[in-house]
């Protein structure tokens, strides 16, 4: 059992064993829960611990109170922004909670780093954790909350790095013209060049969410927009992009591209087809496994507001569910695009679809015209609202769930983490191993009984990152075969909501034996 110096609690269940989870030790089906030797979800009534697999640890990098070690006018925390002089948790007028979101893991100079956008607040900024600083008022620093053209700054969700132009590339998860790409160029120290975050026109506005580099220096970006309420859920809204710049390394110029999906006939699958009959068979073809579909690029022109998604729409680019992340495949030569689909998070839906799941494009190179798509896994009641995903390994992928309060409720089962094991061929798809049981902390439990409503209720697994932190091409996502908690490989996630921690995953046979500040003072162990 773990227990931090700040009461922040991480219970480690017993059952699947995980010391490794590359192994190959890894049953070949979960029990019809999908909790794999014991490991339930945790019931979504009241307080509750995350229970990790055996094997595991975790310890927290940051929390949501930590001081930022240069505050910036309400900017004043890890996971709040104090601009209304709200006190920072559990009372009716708390300061806004700024909900870091997804993780890079990079290492500058020998100091190994954490980047995170925030996504919740008056206005988004950036942090960056010194891994390696034990001076807890110096641990957490503003990386940037200024936009280069004066501009708003919006709230941020997805982040990774970009080799070819040395930026943290984020996304503001918001419609056009809100939404959209921005950039901080970093220096070697990983310090921003120019303290800005400068909006990136050429890549489009939208609800992007996911963001990948590949081999070639495209960017691929999955976008989260929840669609209008049918008859029995919602309408597919949101689109799979790439973005191909003109010159390498160069993101204020080029084309951007949206997928589109075609029938058995040929034909495409378009968004005016999809809302005017959410249920079209080709929904239901899709979420049946062993289908396959023939995909092509269009290409998307921008006009009112830059907007991204109305132009895939006119493009006839093909909607989804609410995808919402997307990871290469290491060892296809990014020939391999795995990416989530969240669904409708209600368990009433009974449209196609209605859970989502994971589908693979499959295409001879990341600048191919052409490809194939086909699903992975398809979710149901107990496995749905599929959020962020990460390979650990060739043949192993994570997978979390955002369900939402409502859904959590409505099966009485807050979220979970999941491993796929690709490399074993089935006929209805990999079976669902629970490596997290996801608790509720007190402060979240305060949220989604009494907050007053700026603020989320139940905790929320996001950015699970698996990388070894190599800055340079050879470091992108997927050009590598991950060797999840075993040398240089780290492993983090991020519990938002309530307390806001960001933990890093260990192998409980290693925990203790690192040292370079994966423990960090901000912990005690039993």
């Amino acid at each position: 059992m773990k227990h931090s110096k700040f009461g922040i609690t991480a219970f480690v269940g017993t059952g699947l064993c995980l010391v490794a989870l590359t192994a190959a030790t890894i049953p070949a089906a979960a029990t019809p829960d999908g909790s794999a030797g014991g490991i339930a979800a945790n019931s979504s009534f009241g307080i509750q611990n995350n229970v990790l697999a055996a094997g595991l640890e975790q310890s927290p990098v940051a929390y949501g109170q930590l001081p930022l070690a240069n505050p910036h006018g309400g900017i004043t925390h890890y996971g709040y922004n104090t601009s209304t002089g709200g006190p920072l948790t559990q009372d009716p007028k708390e300061a806004f909670k700024t909900e870091p979101d997804k993780n890079v893991y990079l290492v500058f100079g020998g100091v190994h780093y954490l980047f995170q956008g925030h996504e919740g607040g008056p206005q988004g900024y950036v942090t960056r954790i010194n891994l390696d600083e034990k001076d807890l008022t110096k641990r957490v620093t503003l990386v940037s909350d200024t936009r280069s053209d004066g501009g708003a700054v919006p709230t941020f969700d997805g982040i990774t790095w970009d080799p070819f132009t040395h930026q943290l590339l984020l996304t503001a998860e918001a419609a056009a013209p809100k939404g959209g790409v921005f950039g901080i160029t970093l220096d070697d120290n990983g310090n921003s060049v120019d303290g800005t975050i400068s909006p990136l026109a050429a890549l489009g506005s939208g609800g992007y969410e996911g963001i990948q580099n590949d081999a070639a220096g495209n960017v691929w970006l999955v976008e989260d927009i929840g669609g209008a309420k049918a008859s029995g859920g919602k309408v597919p809204n949101s689109y799979v992009y790439r973005f191909t710049p003109a010159k390498p390394g160069d993101l204020s110029r080029g084309t951007l591209q949206a997928l589109q999906v075609n029938r058995k006939d040929g034909t495409a699958v378009t968004a005016s087809q999809l809302s005017a009959n959410p249920a079209d068979q080709f929904e239901t073809d899709l979420h049946t496994y062993g289908s396959s579909f023939a995909t092509k690029w269009v290409t998307v022109s921008l006009g009112a507001g830059n907007a991204a998604t109305a132009g895939a729409a006119t493009a006839g680019a093909t909607p989804f569910k609410r995808p919402e992340n997307g990871v290469f495949r290491p060892g296809s030569q990014f020939g391999e695009f795995y990416f989530t689909e969240t669904g409708d998070t209600d368990k009433t839906s009974t449209l196609p679809g209605a859970f989502g799941g994971v589908f693979r494009l499959s295409q001879s190179s990341p600048t191919a015209q052409s490809g194939t798509l086909s699903p992975v896994f398809l979710g149901d009641l107990e496995h749905t609202g599929l959020d962020n995903i990460a390979f650990a390994g060739k043949d192993k992928l994570l997978v979390v769930e955002d369900a939402g309060d409502t859904l959590h409720a409505q099966r009485d089962a807050l979220d979970s983490g999941y491993l796929f094991d690709l490399g074993k061929k089935t006929s209805t798809g990999p079976s669902p191993v629970r490596w997290l049981a996801e608790g509720r902390d007190a402060s979240a439990t305060y949220d989604h009984n009494t907050s007053p409503g700026y603020n989320d209720g139940d905790n929320e697994i996001t950015g699970i990152h698996v990388s070894d932190g190599d800055t340079s091409a050879a470091g992108i996502l997927g050009a590598k075969t991950p060797k999840m908690l075993a040398g240089d490989w780290r492993t983090f996630w991020t519990q938002q909501h309530g307390d806001n921690v960001t933990w890093e995953l260990h192998s409980a046979a290693s925990a203790d034996s690192h040292g370079d500040g994966r423990h960090d003072g901000m912990n005690d162990h039993e």
